[in-house]
């Protein structure tokens, strides 16, 4: 199983059995459990047919009262458990989709992508943004030579969210295992928001990150971890990139910004106005492209079969995570490749992670990926 750059998702036959799923994580108070439950929902894919969801459940033997119950995991717990979980799902016989990062280290994450493969299941991990139509367009613009040789990529996220923050309030409260390196692991920002980042920038220009030069820092009061991050980046094909993350950056929301510079056009695509990607040429005007427009589906199969309602019609977050969830499904129907992010993109991201960190660590120096 793996990401198959321009698979085309194909709607459920109505004969077919509908998928079980059971849950891990995700409960009362928490953020990303309920998205799970709306993408998965969204196309009804799947039934909800059991779940862990907080600690005073024991996960183990809901694996247990799983079996022959339900079709795969979904892993929604904070990142010290993610290995440990998938895992167990693994050895058992089911599939998992687990939040990134994928583990605490990148030799948890290679040895479940090894686990993966020798039992033949489908592992995937939520990178939101590879669902979204507009990226999926960037990608396939880019691999279709549109762009020319890519040379410069420049990505943003920034978030102010460690600002002013007070952890008596639920909506801070349910965050602040983010700061604990028992929970989080050697890093916060970078793996927290950081891996969507990389992630996109290889997901998008097709290449991969070589080195990396990078400078943390740690600006909240209070906080262990780094919650901003510059990085330099080299990448294959001699290309080079800049990457700024932040969860201190006051005033932003969720500002990720990706521009594209080849020698022939660029791109620039904003996640907080996700429906539109601009083209920009140096001897021309600049070409605006819309969700769902007429024009998309000749330049991109998998960006008009990502969109779910009429050009006009926003959609989003929810909408990219459902993307991700209708790809996995299928292959856990099919037990073939489809377009989603699996455990080589999660073992890409720990890579560059414990990369960061050792730069970072080493005097800010080029480390390889």
């Amino acid at each position: 199983m793996g990401n198959l750059k321009y698979g085309i998702i194909s709607t459920m036959n109505q004969q077919e059995r509908r998928l079980r799923y059971a849950m891990v994580g995700g409960g009362r108070g928490s953020f990303i459990g309920p998205i799970h439950r709306m993408a998965i929902r969204m196309d009804d894919l799947a039934d909800l047919v059991d779940g862990c969801y907080s600690h005073a459940d024991d996960w183990r033997k809901m694996l247990e009262r799983c079996r022959g119950r339900a079709d795969f995991i979904s892993v929604c717990t904070p990142n010290d458990s993610h290995y440990e979980i998938t895992k167990a799902a693994l050895e058992a016989g089911f599939d998992v989709l687990c939040e990134k990062p994928l583990s605490m280290s990148l030799a948890e994450a290679q040895e479940l992508e090894r686990l993966a493969r020798r039992k033949r299941r489908v592992l995937g991990i939520p990178f939101t943004y590879s669902g979204y139509p507009m990226v999926k367009l960037a990608r396939d613009l880019a691999a279709k030579g549109e762009l020319g040789k890519i040379d410069k990529v420049v990505l943003e996220y920034q978030q102010g969210s460690f600002r002013k923050i007070d952890f008596s309030k639920p909506l801070d409260k349910r965050n602040a295992w983010k700061m604990d390196p028992k929970k989080s692991g050697p890093s916060c920002v970078v793996a927290d928001i950081g891996v969507h980042g990389f992630h996109l920038i290889e997901h998008v220009t097709g290449l991969e990150v070589r080195e990396v030069l990078a400078d943390l820092s740690s600006f909240a009061p209070g906080n262990r971890l780094d919650d901003d991050a510059s990085i330099l980046l080299r990448l294959s094909k001699g290309a080079k990139a800049s990457f700024v993350v932040s969860k201190v950056a006051t005033g932003e929301e969720n500002g990720v910004r990706l521009r594209v510079y080849g020698d022939k056009a660029s791109l620039f695509w904003n996640q907080e106005e996700c429906n539109v990607l601009s083209v920009k040429c140096p001897f021309g005007p600049e070409r605006v492209y819309k969700r769902n427009a007429p024009y998309v589906a000749e330049l991109s199969a998998a960006s008009r079969s990502h969109s779910r309602t009429p050009a006009g019609h926003p959609e989003g977050f929810i909408e990219g995570f459902a993307n991700i969830y209708r790809e996995f499904c299928a292959a856990v129907r099919d037990r073939k490749a489809h377009d989603f992010p699996g455990p080589r993109d999660g073992v890409r991201t720990m890579r560059f992670v414990e990369a960061v960190l050792r730069s970072n660590a080493n005097g800010n120096r080029w480390e390889k990926v």
